[in-house]
């Protein structure tokens, strides 16, 4: 797929995997006249629907082959209620509203390093340990061209530094122990 979008289609959108080109380049950035134009503001519509669909917490525009640092992010209650209170308190995992992050600049805040799986729904089948930053901030544009400035720890943070690497060209192998790396 290119970087020109059309509203036309089916709202879920297929999830390229790993060996695709467009996972290992960094992505473009947008105008707000491109991010506020129809075709963008469908494909935000449509990046959603995806991620639903795949269950995951985050989407980033590059995952369904399109070139552009735009991404979308939601850690849902219901997913988020999977988990034991006790997990849920060791990877400061909390819901998350949805929202969109547009040419996304991401700034450590809390180095502490943080070791859980991770996964990613263009690397299907497989998890393996990644450790992040604790906490960050991130300074993007909303869905309507609005900045923004997102400040995060945990579970959060985890979910914006892997989003943010894709839209850099890279991948959660790229900074996993692949000791751990094991089937889902």
């Amino acid at each position: 797929m290119s970087n020109d979008v059309t509203p036309a289609g089916p709202m879920v959108m297929p999830i390229v995997q790993a060996g695709h080109p467009v996972l290992r380049q960094a992505a473009r950035t947008l105008t707000v006249e491109e991010l506020l134009s129809e075709g963008i503001q469908q494909l935000l519509v449509r990046m959603q629907a995806t991620m639903r669909d795949a269950p995951g917490v985050g989407l980033a525009a590059t995952q369904i082959g399109v070139g552009l640092r735009l991404a979308v992010v939601e850690d849902r209650p219901e997913y988020v209620a999977r988990i034991g209170e006790a997990e849920r308190a060791l990877r400061e995992r909390i819901p998350v509203p949805y929202h969109v992050l547009c040419n996304p600049v991401l700034t450590v805040e809390d180095p502490t390093p943080v070791t859980f799986l991770e996964g990613c729904l263009s690397v299907n089948g497989w998890v393996a340990e990644v450790t992040r930053n604790r906490g960050v901030r991130v300074e993007a544009l909303d869905g309507h061209g609005h900045p923004v400035v997102i400040q995060a720890v945990g579970w959060h943070a985890r979910i914006l530094q892997h989003e943010c690497d894709h839209l850099d060209g890279n991948l959660y192998v790229d900074k996993m122990n692949t000791r751990t790396l094991r089937a889902t």
